[in-house]
């Protein structure tokens, strides 16, 4: 009896594991998709850009500025007070910069197309020229930095986009 039920057990696993198995007509080919790009890493950029607290307090020209965080993908340095004088480092890897240069556009100010030490990108002059977003293509990431004389910063400071430019320099020339 039980060898039985094992065999008619064991025959119905068979003619099911078998109707699995077979193809109709009306099956359709499996299409295969493509798979997704995988960003090319840029080379390393350091921390801060390779650019030390000095460089950034000196080309700045902000006056005090502190290193108020520093982590793996950026340093923000800030003068004392509210809306006071800013300056801004950030790397970003594998995402466009295309979408960084649209928040730009979205926020007033123009971003103009800028090569920097062979390298492609943007800076975008806030039509106060109080602030200056700069952005460098590497490969499939972008490092930024953006400087902000605050609101009660004197006019005699110039055009923003001429510091971060050379912040930005600095960072291309360091390039590991």
């Amino acid at each position: 009896m039980r060898m039985t039920s094992a065999i008619v057990t064991g025959m119905t696993f068979a003619l099911l594991l078998s109707a699995c198995g077979g193809k109709s007509e009306n099956d359709t080919p499996t299409v295969l998709r493509t798979p997704p790009k995988v960003a090319t890493l840029g080379p390393f950029v350091g921390e801060c850009g390779h650019v030390t607290d000095d460089e950034v307090r000196d080309i700045g020209g902000l006056g005090s500025l502190s290193r108020v965080f520093k982590n793996s993908v950026g340093c923000n340095y800030q003068a004392a007070g509210s809306s006071s004088s800013s300056v801004t480092f950030a790397s970003y890897r594998g995402s466009p910069i295309d979408r960084e240069k649209a928040w730009v556009a979205s926020v007033g100010r123009d971003p103009e197309t800028i090569e920097v030490g062979g390298k492609p990108g943007f800076q975008a002059l806030d039509p106060s020229n109080r602030v200056c977003d700069l952005a460098v293509q590497l490969d499939d990431d972008f490092f930024e930095w953006s400087m902000s004389y605050g609101l009660f910063s004197g006019d005699n400071l110039g055009n923003p986009c001429d510091r971060t430019r050379k912040l930005a320099e600095l960072t291309v020339a360091r390039l590991g």
